[in-house]
């Protein structure tokens, strides 16, 4: 994860002083992973539908936090234009864990909108990190959260990558690990 990051909940108060929570009641809490250090292998476990196009079966593989290998089963030649957009395409802005017991999930629906197919599951998204992930992130300049590893790019797309069969550990500085998920459910 990026340095200084934090977890949100998305919950935002408008200028009238109204609070929004639009992430009730999946339960997704979201922060920035480290666009430069992310590595490994990474597959869809829903499909994306993209500007009228599904992408499915989405499969990739991260070296220095960049997608140096991409694959679909359906919508390949759209991903990969997507992938193409800019410099930080090809890198992550968002880590965000929701359980598999979320409404959304439970539905079963493919709702054909990222902002509520993306409530589904745990998910990733290429591109823009959001600021608001960093302690004080509203302070810090462009170039204070590109040090601290935050991804700059024209576009934040969400796809899903959880299942009830996903576990997830937390990593201390010292190697230690925390269980966070097991079997798709908060531990």
């Amino acid at each position: 994860l990026a340095e200084g990051h934090e977890w949100m909940g998305g919950a935002s108060t408008a200028k009238n002083g109204i609070t929004c929570n639009p992430n009730i009641p999946t339960e997704e809490v979201f922060t920035t992973p480290h666009a430069r250090r992310v590595e490994g292998h990474v597959s869809s476990t829903k499909p994306l539908s993209y500007q009228g196009t599904l992408i499915d079966e989405i499969s990739v593989r991260f070296e220095g936090g960049r997608i140096v290998e991409a694959k679909a089963s359906k919508g390949e030649d759209v991903l990969k234009k997507v992938l193409d957009t800019d410099e930080g395409a090809r890198r992550l802005g968002e880590v965000a864990l929701v359980p598999h017991s979320s409404p959304i999930s439970k539905s079963g629906l493919l709702f054909f909108n990222t902002l509520f197919d993306e409530n589904a599951a745990c998910h990733i998204a290429l591109g823009q990190c959001y600021s608001k992930c960093f302690v004080n992130g509203a302070s810090l300049s462009q170039d204070e959260i590109a040090e601290r590893g935050g991804n700059k790019s024209f576009i934040h797309i969400d796809w899903m990558i959880g299942s009830d069969k996903v576990d997830i550990d937390g990593l201390g500085k010292d190697g230690s690990r925390v269980p966070v998920m097991r079997k798709g459910e908060w531990a």
